[in-house]
């Protein structure tokens, strides 16, 4: 193998015990990759035990954040060793969301490498209940201290991982954001980096304190035209038809809504993706033209929305609540849990690692 392992990676694993409830995210995997860059070249990987890492102080990723990541599953339902979904796909839009921030890509099968010695280390502690799996989180930032505004010339690539259970259960209540803005073409919408969720918290939170799961952003023009939520993308069923925003260089192009599009046309359904003007859709909801919505995303997959709330508390109720949501989530699911063909060719075994010696 081209990565070295830890000493303590075995007594780490040996004495992991994960909880009955998972949650998503709270339950960190004993384990983690670890890569560093440096005079124009990526170094030899580590496989460690989880812990705390060092970074400077003055790291251009806590003082500029440059930071970039990625989010995705492995998947050992019903088989004795687990499985990838589109990692190829994380890689590239990794690598995507890097080059907006001028940092150096990470190559594919470095990446691979990475997501392979997490999962393949962690095998029996990836969940084998439906619904469930394991979470990896692979991050790139740099390393470099320093203020001047420019980029760093040393970065750090790594993945951790998580047991998880499905990121919502059941209908989510979703709040209309009209004041604040997520991001704007031209900007960092389009990449998955820390600097395009911190201008989401705000609204986040305030979703919550008022009973709901989380908000739904607008274009930062015209606060008309539907964006997506904080971390999911989002869909309409209309006239029977599936909708939903076209990327427009502010929206994040999710591999889940990609997987979607692609499911639901294989499956005979229409699909249209286009600006949706928020009026317009909630007239198409008071009429019942819009019978559904829902959202999705790599931690929830589809979730449906029971309502879109107003900051005066009015609700704007779809008639349908996980109806073509749920077809759909059960038959993505069933694809990357392998219950089910793929006919897309999306799953990939994780590599097992070589034999010590």
């Amino acid at each position: 193998m081209a990565y070295d392992v830890d000493p303590g990676v075995a007594a780490a694993l040996a004495a992991f015990r994960p909880p009955e409830r998972l949650g998503f995210g709270q339950v960190a995997a004993p384990v983690m990759y670890d890569v560093h860059y440096a005079d124009g070249a990526w170094g030899r990987g580590r496989l460690l035990p989880y812990g705390p890492i060092e970074i400077l102080p003055g790291a251009r990723a806590l003082q500029y954040a440059e930071l970039v990541f990625e989010g995705l599953k492995a998947y050992r339902v019903g088989q004795p060793w687990p499985n990838l979904f589109r990692p190829a796909d994380n890689c590239a839009r990794l690598a995507r969301s890097a080059e907006r921030l001028a940092m150096p890509p990470v190559p594919e099968a470095l990446f691979l490498e990475a997501l392979d010695a997490v999962a393949g280390a962690l095998a029996p502690f990836v969940p084998d209940r439906s619904g469930q799996a394991l979470y990896l989180r692979p991050f790139l930032f740099g390393t470099e201290s320093g203020y001047l505004l420019r980029n760093s010339t040393t970065f750090r690539f790594m993945v951790i991982a998580n047991p998880v259970e499905a990121y919502a259960s059941g209908a989510i209540r979703v709040a209309i954001e009209r004041h604040d803005v997520r991001a704007a073409p031209g900007g960092v919408g389009h990449a998955k980096a820390a600097a395009n969720y911190a201008p989401s918290l705000r609204a986040s939170s305030a979703a919550l304190a008022r009973g709901c799961t989380i908000a739904l952003w607008l274009d930062a023009h015209e606060h008309r035209y539907l964006q997506e939520l904080s971390g999911m993308n989002l869909f309409a069923v209309v006239d029977g038809e599936l909708l939903t925003p076209t990327l427009d260089g502010a929206i994040l192009p999710g591999i889940t809504r990609d997987s979607l599009i692609r499911l639901a046309r294989h499956r005979g359904h229409a699909v249209h993706e286009r600006a949706i003007e928020l009026g317009a859709l909630l007239g198409q909801i008071a009429s019942g033209a819009c019978s559904e919505l829902f959202a999705c995303g790599t931690a929830a997959i589809v979730a449906p929305i029971a309502a879109l709330v107003e900051a005066d508390g009015r609700e704007h109720v779809p008639r349908v609540v996980d109806g073509v949501a749920a077809e759909l989530r059960e038959a993505l699911l069933a694809i990357q849990e392998r219950r089910a063909p793929d006919p897309f060719g999306w799953t990939r075994d994780v590599a097992r690692p070589a034999p010590a010696g």
